[in-house]
């Protein structure tokens, strides 16, 4: 069975607490500045960089489930 890709099976495959409340902890305490690219943010490991930017260029059900979490680590910039 395929399991569909979901924040907190982002965060699991991250090797991420995946708990509601600790993905909220995390997308308000790592928030990028607009020119930042999520797989380039300092605060990941090689491999969570590497496995964040294949799921971008697969462009599959993952690449959504990554652009959300991007779009929510620049919830400040783009309010700015």
């Amino acid at each position: 069975m395929n399991v569909r890709p979901r924040m907190t099976n982002l965060f699991e495959q991250l090797g991420l607490d995946s708990s509601e409340e600790a993905i909220a902890l995390f997308i308000a305490t790592h928030q990028l500045n607009a020119q930042t690219f999520i797989a380039e943010a300092e605060f990941w490991s090689e491999g969570q960089r590497q496995f964040l930017a294949e799921k971008i260029q697969s462009d599959g059900e993952w690449a959504i489930i990554v652009d959300q979490l991007n779009e929510s680590l620049h919830e400040d910039s783009a309010r700015s």
